[in-house]
């Protein structure tokens, strides 16, 4: 029994139950399904944190779980899958910064929410933010009166940015 705990199955560990391959093809599908389902989730949601760096994470987290508590007979398995999603998001990354096309698809675009002190209804109801919200923001920026704004944008990364009348710009707020 003793002898047990001590035991490594090297060749289980190391050789992969699934194909390689497979498995690329599985990490690269599932990589891309789940960005385009992001691209419909509201960007204030997500905070400071990109929705790409949200998904690395999750999915880094899902898939390397499993190689430290042998649910995939091998760890070449949990690595390919790691690897595999690493490799599409350092790629979107790359691309979305050599392309503008490519970055304008990967990150929404600024919204803009107020335009010389007049609220614009329609993009705010595109972000699902109310009066209230956005008047929480300005607050929060010493802003009291609607007047004193010049433009307060929804940025592509969901925080709200705020220029006031006479050039001063306001710090980012959380969306």
């Amino acid at each position: 029994m003793d002898n047990l705990l001590w035991t490594i199955d090297w060749g289980d560990m190391l050789r992969p139950s699934h194909s390689v391959f497979e498995l690329i093809l599985r990490a690269t599908i599932m990589y891309f399904v789940i960005v385009a389902l992001l691209k419909l989730v509201v960007k204030r949601q997500t905070g400071g944190v990109g929705p790409t760096d949200i998904l690395v994470i999750v999915l880094i987290a899902e898939v390397a779980g499993p190689g430290f508590t042998a649910d995939y007979v091998s760890v070449v398995e949990g690595a390919v899958l790691v690897a595999t999603l690493l490799f599409w998001s350092y790629s979107i990354e790359w691309l979305s910064y050599r392309f503008p096309k490519f970055e304008r698809f990967f990150q929404p675009p600024t919204l803009l929410l107020i335009q010389n002190g007049r609220m614009l209804p329609r993009n705010m109801r595109a972000e699902l933010i109310t009066k209230e919200e956005l008047m929480t923001h300005l607050r929060e920026e010493g802003i009291h009166d609607l007047t004193d704004v010049r433009q307060a944008c929804m940025e592509s990364d969901g925080m709200i940015s705020v220029i006031k009348k006479g050039g001063s710009s306001g710090a980012s707020t959380r969306g």
